[in-house]
């Protein structure tokens, strides 16, 4: 920000008309013995529903003068065909004063999400602010070979405004990367773990099943979808409390189909593709407690395409679980995104 050279601004806004898609919220008849989402629920216990999905999440991030952020406030980092060769700003040690950017975060929150089904018509719309506190000591942002990232977060929807409701949620990741060096066929071997966690202490299920100040099954303890239990859709499962472990091993090979063919290359500049075999478990659970969280957990596995292009990361991850086939495509590394 041209007023303070330690605050940052990351801005993401959606405007969005989305036809048949499939939200798991209570309001299919046929399960009306259930709740949806819940860890046992019934995969086809969702409304297909048409409506506008809009939202803006303007996070404000102030750097802190310690470890790689004490001297240099925007980093310079070389790279040699997308892999980094100097300038690491983390993975150096776990002391923050010495390795790694610090940062101090805020973040005003809004979305509308527009459920206009045969069962269900509804708007839910949230509004808030987010607080956290994010440790960056991974070597480099676009493509982690070591270090770790901590982010521990505090949202907050007090019910002002036009909000459908009023919650708390709280949530800690934490994600760790180890390179395995250089091999015969790839440039880059590295292992990638990655632990979340959420609870929302405001969340109270009535006895006729009906939940208050719960979030949305997109805003809080959710698993399913582009981030958490990719062989899943999109939301499938929320509760009050919810945990996941996932593990990658991504591979970047030494050859580049796209060396190739220099009219599209001088178009994508692809750095480089990764292969990446991962797993993952998590479940939801109505109350935080390690035995009920680590008991009937969900699981899903796969394989991701990701690329290095024009100074993007884009992935395609391809995962089965239990209930099926999913392909997940978004930009960037799945973890602390």
């Amino acid at each position: 920000m041209p007023f303070a050279q330690r605050l940052f601004l990351d801005a993401v806004v959606q405007a969005g008309y989305f036809q048949e898609a499939d939200i798991y919220i209570n309001g299919k008849k046929k399960f009306s013995d259930e709740r949806a989402g819940s860890n046992d629920s019934d995969k086809d216990d969702y409304v297909e529903s048409d409506g506008w999905d809009n939202f803006f999440r303007l996070r404000f991030k102030y750097l802190l003068p310690i470890g790689h952020g004490k001297d240099q406030i925007i980093s310079t980092q070389v790279v040699d065909q997308g892999l980094l060769v100097d300038g690491a700003i983390g993975g150096e040690s776990w002391n923050p004063f010495h390795s790694g950017r610090t940062y101090f975060e805020m973040k005003p929150f809004y979305r509308l999400q527009q459920v206009d089904s045969d069962e269900v018509q509804e708007d839910v719309k949230t509004n808030g602010l987010e607080l956290s506190l994010f440790r960056d000591n991974r070597d480099f942002k676009m493509n982690q070979s070591k270090g770790s990232a901590l982010r521990l977060k505090y949202q907050r929807d007090s019910g002002w405004l036009n909000s459908s409701n009023s919650w708390t949620v709280v949530d800690g990741e934490l994600d760790k990367y180890f390179s395995l060096g250089e091999s015969n066929w790839f440039r880059q071997r590295v292992v990638a773990f990655d632990l979340w966690t959420a609870y929302s202490p405001t969340w109270n299920e009535k006895s006729n099943g009906d939940i208050e100040n719960g979030a949305p099954s997109f805003a809080g303890a959710t698993l399913g979808g582009l981030w958490r239990l990719r062989g899943y859709p999109s939301q499938r499962f929320s509760d009050k409390a919810a945990i996941y472990y996932a593990a990658e091993m991504r591979f970047i090979p030494r050859w580049n189909p796209f060396d190739g063919w220099p009219w599209l290359q001088k178009h994508l500049s692809v750095q480089w593709l990764q292969f990446v075999p991962f797993v993952e478990i998590g479940r939801v659970a109505p109350e935080w407690d390690v035995k009920d969280l680590h008991e009937d957990m969900k699981w899903s596995a796969g394989l991701g395409l990701r690329l290095w292009a024009a100074g993007l990361v884009a992935r395609i991850d391809s995962a089965v679980s239990d209930e099926g086939f999913e392909v997940q495509m978004m930009v960037a590394q799945p973890f602390q995104f």
